[in-house]
């Protein structure tokens, strides 16, 4: 099986009754049991939750390897007047920060701390972040790492649907589907358990790369990196010229596909199969295919998604499935493949800059009355919306930007677009402190880190890709010197001379409040409790209280209407461009994921068993494009790009387009391909241009 659960001793060993709990990784969320053994450590094994349906991949059955890494933080960290790191205790640490917080925002102004987060910390920490950042340093600027994974499609889904949700349907949806588009996805080996749903269904693949996903599609479509939003324009094209589309839907549920239309006109299949490179016989087939399938779905990821035109190109897939009216059918949809494990639930509690609590718009005077009420602060002292992530980054250290940040649960030093040029805003911060579990290539920039605690030692939520609110339960005890982010908010907020009854430490106190801040909201968790989960509830949002605390939740919420005022999805009149060939860079470089790394691999690359196999970057090349270069099978290349440079060892692939190269994005130093990619961002949702990069390649001498 793709998931890698054969033959492996994992089972409860018999200390403990073990507690029931959920991958650390994707947003899958995969069911497990966790149980403690005698020496201190812990087995997970795989239950038969729906969405892994008691398969696990590589990844989840090390993830226990991760609590007792030997780098693992077990003091603070303050930076000495030598320049290196040295231990501190808490109280030292914590004081340390509030009194340069103090005086930096008495020098500078409010809007001079900031603060960064991420989407794999639970609804609680995203929720209190936010809160802390607002209320106790009274600031506009946060932001975090989701904004460069579910930005364009959660800007695409809003303006078609009028909320932005991963999937509209359980993810066991798909198994009973007849046909899937899968657009810029390998979940093969981003999330393996997922192709548990995606063997009976027929399989249409869209990816520069044959990648294990693409291997087990009836058929693969492989554009050019940077060319989706033409080939879904194509696609679309072809479904209205041979009157493949649902014209009763299109009246019934649905405006705008006049003006879409008045666009798409122009797309016509000789033009896009000149422009992708796909050929046009192939783009009918797959259209043929989803029109005629009586259930069908289509989903797209970070390939589509993680471009300068990222949204309208979500927008361009969201326009196909309306026209053959997918979403909101029962047995048929939509849907967005989140990456991090709380990547839906963290972008709908304040995390990011422009959001309040409930996916409440920071900007609208009613939703900033009804949070400022629930947090017991006044209206007008909520701060506007800030930068964006990558715009937040960019201002450190700058005269009109942030001096200090706070981060918890992100590594931009590797993961974020522009990666060298990040590196350098943080050094240049007058205050920089990091909550983290290992000393990652972020960390140890730091003046301050903080040991959290981490997955199977606290308790929690997390949202996962379908919209189910999941339970994370502790099953082991956080080793002597960690804390919780949530008790290093509450220190910090209290040392800032906020009540302290305003920053609980319990998840569970928390989560009361979240549900009061998000009631009414897009994202209404309200309905929701820790006793209804615990009692095996599957509660997706939105979920409303009622009197008697039994609203069902929604799995499929638009059945019956989306959630714009008139009940209507909207296509979006979105056009695309063509690439202009740079001599000086002849290649396109795309980035992406491994099976055995999980984001910048700060957790993964210090897990012996997933190392073995991918212990240092390389890039794949076709064994013609590396004749072409005079590139030989792994010996090290320089990949160059008008940004920067990156080494890897050439990895020959037949399977490659001759004008594509691929890079992971998982490693550090000399390898970062963050240090090579586009810092572009789209304009609508700040996602970066991470998917295509004009590049060249040659052979190079190994760097020490």
């Amino acid at each position: 099986m793709s998931d890698d659960s054969h033959g492996r001793n994992a089972t409860a060993s018999g200390h403990g009754l073990g507690a029931e709990s959920h991958c650390p990784y994707c947003a899958l969320q995969c069911g497990t049991r966790l149980t403690p053994t005698t020496d201190g450590d812990l087995t997970v094994r795989p239950t038969d939750f729906p969405t892994n349906r008691g398969g696990l991949c590589r990844k989840g059955w090390t993830a226990p390897a991760l609590l007792n890494t030997p780098d693992r933080l077990r003091s603070p960290l303050v930076r000495g007047r030598d320049g290196t790191l040295v231990e501190t205790d808490w109280r030292s640490a914590l004081d340390l920060i509030a009194s340069r917080l103090s005086d930096i925002r008495d020098t500078h102004g409010p809007d001079a701390a900031a603060v960064f987060g991420g989407g794999g910390l639970t609804n609680e920490k995203s929720y209190m972040l936010g809160k802390f950042a607002r209320v106790a340093l009274g600031t506009s600027q946060i932001d975090y790492n989701g904004r460069f994974c579910m930005s364009a499609a959660a800007a695409a889904g809003n303006a078609a649907f009028g909320v932005d949700r991963g999937l509209q349907f359980p993810v066991t949806d798909l198994a009973n589907s007849e046909v899937v588009l899968l657009a810029g996805g390998n979940p093969a080996e981003t999330m393996p358990p997922l192709m548990r749903h995606l063997q009976h269904p027929d399989l249409i693949v869209v990816d520069p790369r044959r990648t294990r996903t693409a291997e087990q599609a009836a058929l693969h479509l492989q554009p050019a990196p940077g060319t989706d939003l033409a080939l879904a324009l194509g696609l679309l094209h072809l479904a209205v010229a041979e009157n493949l589309v649902d014209h009763d839907y299109i009246d019934r549920r649905t405006n705008g596909f006049e003006d879409m239309w008045a666009v798409v006109l122009d797309w016509w299949p000789e033009r896009v199969e000149r422009v992708t490179g796909v050929p046009r016989d192939a783009l009918r087939r797959a259209v043929r295919m989803l029109a005629t399938a009586s259930r069908a779905h289509l989903l797209t990821g970070r390939g589509v998604e993680q471009h300068r035109n990222g949204t309208d190109t979500a927008a361009a897939f969201v326009n196909l499935a309306l026209a053959l009216g997918l979403p909101g059918r029962y047995g048929s949809g939509y849907g967005c493949l989140t990456g991090q494990g709380n990547g839906q639930g963290g972008r709908e509690h304040g995390q990011k800059s422009d959001q309040l609590p409930g996916y409440r718009m920071i900007t609208d005077p009613a939703a900033r009355a009804h949070v400022a009420e629930v947090w017991g602060v006044p209206p007008e002292s909520l701060p506007g919306p800030g930068r964006g992530a990558y715009e937040l980054l960019d201002a450190l250290g700058e005269p009109a930007g942030p001096r200090a940040l706070l981060l918890h649960g992100s590594n931009p030093v590797v993961s974020a677009p522009n990666a060298d040029h990040v590196a350098k805003r943080l050094r240049a911060l007058d205050l920089l402190v990091v909550s983290d579990f290992v000393p990652s290539e972020t960390a140890v920039l730091a003046d301050v880190v903080l040991p959290a605690t981490q997955w199977a030692e606290e308790e929690g939520t997390l949202t996962n890709l379908e919209g189910r609110v999941l339970r994370r339960r502790a099953a082991l005890s956080a080793p002597p010197g960690a804390r919780s982010d949530l008790e290093i908010l509450h220190e910090l907020a209290v040392r800032l001379g906020q009540p302290a009854w305003r920053f609980p430490t319990e998840p569970r106190a928390v989560f009361e409040e979240l549900r009061r801040a998000s009631s009414g909201g897009r994202a209404d968790y309200s309905g929701i409790s820790y006793e209804r989960l615990d009692s095996g509830e599957a509660l997706y949002w939105p979920c409303p209280s009622t009197a008697d605390e039994s609203h069902p939740g929604t799995p499929r919420p638009f059945l019956e209407r989306f959630a714009h005022p008139d009940g209507r999805a909207r296509f979006a009149a979105v056009d695309g461009t063509e690439h202009v060939p740079d001599p000086a860079y002849p290649l396109l470089l795309t980035t992406g994921r491994l099976a055995s790394h999980y984001q910048s691999g700060a957790q993964t690359r210090r897990v012996a068993e997933l190392t073995e196999t991918a212990h240092e970057p390389y890039v794949e090349v076709h064994p013609d494009t590396a004749d072409r270069f005079g590139l030989i099978r792994d010996e090290p290349a320089q990949i160059t790009s008008t940004r920067g440079s990156a080494i890897a060892r050439v990895s020959l692939v037949r399977s490659m387009r001759t004008d594509t190269i691929f890079l992971p994005f998982h490693f550090p130093g000399s390898g970062r391909a963050n240090t090579v990619t586009s810092p572009v961002l789209d304009p609508i949702s700040g996602m970066p241009e991470f998917k295509v990069c004009p590049a060249r390649i040659a052979p190079c001498e190994e760097r020490e």
